[in-house]
């Protein structure tokens, strides 16, 4: 196992990416701290990894607040004493608007979220990081910063940013043997894309395997990626096998967009 006896940490805990995440890094021998705003999603999940023989803490974090974020790093070095793994996974989706119609103020959101909020956690973490001499920090980023779409400002614009603060952390941090990456996914065919699909057929009279086909030829592998594919991403940057990468980040979208 690439990641046994190590403390992993991961938020935006949910029914997709999250959840197939902390699965993934518990099969390969991770003990688990999960954090998320809905502690109901938490402990489902906690239940699923803990029948599998995993140690899962959970921890209800709103990222957006300064003090949660060190909690959720006091939890867990109360706990089990260190971390290893930080997976940044929780988001602020924006609201998709075209720009001239946008309150510029629905752009804070995401921008609070998904870079202070973000970069709030990961504060809270390094000091962790460097007692366990060195780990891994890893980003969950957006296609949407390769592939630019109409109405997804406020979004793309965080995700941007996230990527300019992560090369940043990269550098400042690897002293310490910690390296920072991202995982960059396109659609991820899970259960919010899948409810999309659902809406947009019912809306449009087709069908969401007639959406599936259309959107999957716009990848090279004619294949939406899974949530499970995605999280094996995450793996190898937690894991070992990438210890001479840091500041790189991985496109995992079936080859929709070329980076």
């Amino acid at each position: 196992m690439q990641l046994e006896n190590l403390v992993a940490v991961v938020s935006g805990i949910g029914p997709g990416l999250g959840r197939a995440i902390a699965a993934a890094l518990a099969r390969e021998g991770a003990q688990l701290v999960v954090a998320g705003r809905t502690p109901s999603r938490l402990e489902q999940t906690a239940e699923e990894l803990r029948g599998a023989g995993a140690r899962v803490l959970c921890v209800p974090t709103d990222i957006s607040d300064p003090s949660a974020c060190r909690a959720l790093a006091e939890t867990t070095k109360k706990e089990f004493g260190r971390a290893d793994v930080l997976v940044n996974n929780a988001y602020h989706p924006g609201t998709y608007e075209p720009f001239e119609q946008t309150d510029l103020a629905t752009w804070r959101p995401p921008l609070e979220v998904n870079v202070l909020g973000t970069m709030q956690v990961t504060q809270a973490f390094v000091p962790l990081l460097k007692e366990s001499g060195g780990g891994s920090i890893v980003m969950v980023n957006s296609m949407v910063i390769r592939k630019p779409l109409a109405t997804f400002g406020g979004y793309a614009a965080s995700k941007a940013a996230l990527m300019a603060a992560t090369q940043t952390l990269a550098i400042e941090l690897g002293r310490y043997g910690i390296r920072v990456n991202s995982v960059v996914p396109g659609y991820i065919w899970g259960p919010q894309l899948k409810e999309f699909f659902a809406a947009e057929a019912k809306r449009s009279g087709s069908s969401v395997e007639a959406l599936y086909d259309a959107t999957a030829r716009e990848t090279a592998l004619n294949h939406l990626p899974t949530p499970e594919e995605i999280a094996e991403a995450v793996v190898f940057f937690a894991s070992d096998r990438s210890r001479a990468i840091t500041g790189q980040s991985l496109d995992v979208n079936g080859g929709h967009c070329f980076w």
